[in-house]
């Protein structure tokens, strides 16, 4: 593959939005459209939200307004004048429309344009399946959700220059081989909306951001859920949050460094502690001209 050189791109500012959401749908947009807000207002032209960003839990009750939500997200979109990846939702037909047999679900992430235009659908391709040492113990998507098939780069449009994401979710991030798929397929920039659980990314989530990063020669947006979520039946579950964006080197360019919003000291913090942002800046001459000082992607024999 041969990588275009870029010499004369203004650098763009990116944003990942890190989320407590609960299973209030209102409650969790209202958070939405406050953070998208804020990253607008500094500066960022695409934004990233977490995988279920309208509702932890509560599958179901979130697809039926699978629609809904995405036309509230879409306006949230177009007021900011930003493309906005609207991190995952639940819905109960496949990109073609067909209804998912068995009473599950796609696990669907969104981008919108600036101009509430839905440009890409991606639907999550590896779906989680785990035993963690945590109070729910077991992980099983795909009893719930039916895997993707297809995935996805979209161009998109800033300064007059054309970037292309490639859109990846949460446990799509352990496969290396579907970063490098996006990247030979043009990718830019890879977002990661993702929902770890605590043990989980303690663990792995900082190295995978990055190990995906050095995989693709791609920036990294990893915009991540935090904190403890609450179901109706007094169940809860812990992710880890400490979102982060990296850089095509591997380079972890900013992160908030916390599960929750309660006593943090992070400059990135804001004031009604419901969301967090983090920024980065892409330079996409930087990232092409490192591209070429070491093209792996021609030196690539296994796939």
């Amino acid at each position: 593959m041969n990588d275009t050189s870029y010499t004369d791109q203004e650098p763009i500012t990116v944003a990942a939005v890190q989320l407590n959401s609960q299973q209030d749908i209102e409650v969790n947009l209202a958070a939405i459209k406050s953070a998208i807000t804020d990253a607008s207002e500094q500066g960022a032209s695409l934004v990233v939200l977490p995988e279920n960003c309208c509702s932890m839990g509560a599958q179901s009750a979130t697809a039926k307004r699978f629609d809904e939500i995405s036309m509230t997200l879409a306006d949230y979109a177009r007021e900011q004048n930003i493309y906005l990846l609207a991190g995952t939702q639940p819905c109960f037909y496949r990109p073609d429309g067909r209804i998912v047999p068995d009473g599950r679900m796609r696990q669907v992430s969104q981008l919108f344009a600036p101009d509430g235009t839905q440009i890409a659908r991606y639907d999550k391709i590896h779906l989680f399946t785990a035993t963690v040492a945590d109070k729910q113990g077991s992980y099983n998507e795909a009893a719930t959700f039916e895997p993707g098939t297809q995935t996805v780069v979209a161009p998109i449009t800033i300064k007059d220059s054309i970037y292309q994401l490639g859109m990846m979710v949460c446990f799509d991030l352990r496969f290396p081989a579907l970063a490098q798929r996006l990247r030979q397929a043009g990718a830019d920039i890879l977002s990661a909306p993702s929902a770890f659980t605590y043990m989980t990314g303690q663990a792995h989530w900082s190295l995978l951001l990055q190990a995906r990063a050095l995989d693709s020669q791609c920036m990294i947006i990893g915009a991540a859920q935090g904190g403890e979520h609450f179901g109706k039946n007094g169940n809860s579950r812990q992710t880890w949050g400490h979102s982060a964006i990296t850089d095509y080197n591997g380079k972890v360019l900013s992160s908030y460094d916390h599960s929750t919003f309660d006593d943090s000291d992070n400059a990135h913090d804001t004031d009604n502690k419901n969301y967090a942002l983090v920024f980065g800046t892409l330079s996409k001459s930087t990232q092409d001209n490192a591209r070429q000082k070491m093209p792996i992607f021609q030196c690539h024999r296994l796939a």
